[in-house]
């Protein structure tokens, strides 16, 4: 059947340098079809995706994904590690991908696996470490980072790897390939003049941060020239609609309510809340109007901003730290969100590969038939609930319950 492409991906939104990534692995791969794993409508960073899922898998096939699955909501809002393994153990089971593509800020994929080595193995060595460094107050990130150059001692080889974003989570693709001792072979591009939270513009390239930012400032005329065609006419569509969520601040109202609402106990059991941050988020709630009022108030050197922010989107959702451990022992299944006939063709091949794979084409129907599966349904429960609060952000037509209704796009 030839070659199959995976990779995984936020497109929030699509642009063009996704389409230089998505072209770049294609021709290094010489690959016949692509899948691509999304994240839905909420994100790693602990915002909301500008467009929703399905507007996003619409896109992604018209600039030439053959099949569109979605990453459930407890990965795809979940720590770079998790949100990681998810995709990769969706990848995985699908028994047809060859490779795996990511974009990283460093060319030498050789440096990243010898980084991500030392991360699944963790020496005791690099462990004692690690707790060393905790110990200093620093976040986590920034703590790890410092516990590997000291333990690979070469300063020089591995500088700055650890702070580059798209490195982050390579590396954590790299780990969950070797956790899981897949035979995918992993490929990286190197990122494209805009580097991942960059806001400026360079040419008919920008960051998906830029490219937001542009939305949120009504630059719309700026954005034909560094969108692909589909992507551009989905964001016009999707305005016009009032369908666009521009970010979490959309509903900031609701988790402060649900913060105030909460006790301390309830706090401490959001994913990422430990060593007694509850009584931290508590005090900041109660004494703020804003979001960037409380991250202002909260932000210490412990805690990156982007950690405290997906705190509260566990907080918006209603997710616990239980949700996130049964993610990580749960085999997920295969939500299609979107294909073209190709892609129709690889998910008859993958369903051959793999006949046990839990494959959701139609969410009532597989509902209707896997409701004994405690797991899976919790974990599809969560994608419903995620989907009946994101719509909620709309202008108009704030419907409920779009994944019963909206259908698999296919092109």
């Amino acid at each position: 059947m030839g070659k199959v492409l995976g990779i995984v991906a936020e497109y929030n939104p699509f642009h063009n340098g996704h389409l230089y990534h998505l072209e770049q692995s294609k021709k290094m791969t010489s690959s016949n079809y692509t899948v691509a794993i999304i994240g839905g409508n909420f994100t790693q960073r602990g915002s909301t995706s500008i467009i929703d899922k399905w507007s996003k898998a619409e896109t992604a096939i018209q600039c030439g994904v053959d099949l569109v699955i979605e990453l459930p909501v407890l990965y795809s809002i979940s720590s770079a590690e998790n949100f990681a393994e998810g995709a990769v153990k969706i990848l995985d089971s699908l028994k047809v991908v060859d490779y795996i593509s990511f974009g990283t800020e460093t060319e030498d994929l050789e440096i990243l696996e010898e980084l991500a080595d030392v991360l699944y193995r963790e020496p005791k060595e690099y462990k004692t470490l690690l707790s060393h460094e905790l110990k200093k107050g620093v976040s986590f990130p920034k703590a790890r980072e410092n516990a590997l150059m000291m333990y690979l001692n070469n300063i020089r080889k591995y500088a700055n790897v650890l702070s580059s974003p798209n490195n982050i989570l390579a590396i954590e693709y790299l780990k969950a390939l070797k956790k899981l001792k897949s035979p995918i072979q992993p490929i990286n591009i190197l990122r494209y003049e805009a580097s991942f939270n960059d806001v400026n513009v360079s040419g008919n390239i920008a960051s998906s941060t830029a490219i937001r930012n542009i939305i949120k400032n009504n630059g719309f005329k700026s954005l034909s020239s560094l969108m692909p065609g589909p992507s551009y006419s989905s964001i016009i569509k999707n305005l016009e609609l009032g369908h666009i969520v521009p970010d979490i601040s959309v509903f900031e109202k609701q988790i402060i309510y649900n913060l105030r609402k909460m006790s301390l106990q309830e706090i401490s059991e959001l994913p990422d809340v430990t060593e007694g941050l509850e009584s931290s988020i508590k005090n900041a709630a109660n004494s703020c109007n804003t979001l960037v009022e409380f991250l202002n108030i909260i932000k210490s050197k412990r805690y990156t901003t982007t950690r405290l922010q997906r705190i509260l989107l566990y907080a918006l959702l209603g997710f616990t730290k239980k949700d996130i451990d049964l993610s990580k022992k749960v085999q997920p299944y295969v939500r299609v969100l979107g294909l073209n006939n190709r892609g129709k063709f690889l998910i008859s091949e993958i369903a051959k590969a793999n006949p046990k794979l839990e494959i959701v084409a139609s969410v009532k129907k597989f509902i209707d038939e896997n409701s004994n599966k405690k797991n899976l349904m919790s974990m599809l429960y969560k994608d419903i609930w995620a989907t009946n609060v994101y719509s909620i952000g709309y202008q108009n037509d704030s419907w409920n319950n779009l994944d019963f209704t909206k259908k698999i796009v296919t092109l």
